[in-house]
């Protein structure tokens, strides 16, 4: 069903002040900014490592959903997702423990097909869940025009 892609991903980072912030350039000239927590000497210029690692797999997420969705001619007007993680305390480097993922989804969508979108993302498709598995719980809400319709935890079975 999805496109499997098999490539090398450059990154270029390049410093941009005397502190810890970076602009992140790939190979097709897209940026993202990165920078440190003022607690170490950063100047919030832009997202943490982690957080970039949460926006990624809200991101990756995003794009499964919305392609199955449109395969299935499913129209959502508005769709958010909120990525919360916790990381392990006083340890380096501090992982991940658990990452709870909220898709909030509007529009003339089927139940079924809503959940049966995110499963598939959130369960099979999402290469960047499947990387933060090893270390971390994923934990998933699907709510549907304000009303939650599903539950889930990665590698538990999804009922019905």
């Amino acid at each position: 069903m999805m496109h499997l892609f098999l490539y090398v991903m450059i990154i270029r980072l390049q410093r941009q002040n005397e502190a810890f912030h970076f602009i992140a350039t790939n190979e097709d000239k897209q940026t993202v900014a990165i920078d440190a927590s003022p607690a170490i000497g950063g100047n919030n210029l832009g997202l943490r490592p982690m957080q970039m690692m949460l926006a990624a797999l809200g991101g990756c997420s995003a794009i499964d959903i919305i392609h199955i969705l449109n395969k299935q001619k499913q129209h959502l007007t508005d769709f958010q997702i909120e990525v919360e993680g916790t990381r392990q305390k006083e340890v380096v480097p501090a992982l991940f423990e658990t990452i709870r993922l909220t898709f909030l989804l509007t529009g003339e969508v089927g139940s079924n097909q809503v959940k049966r979108a995110v499963v598939l993302s959130v369960e099979k498709y999402c290469s960047v869940a499947k990387t933060l598995t090893p270390t971390a719980k994923i934990f998933y809400t699907i709510i549907l025009n304000e009303k939650n319709i599903y539950d889930g935890q990665l590698g538990q079975k999804a009922d019905g």
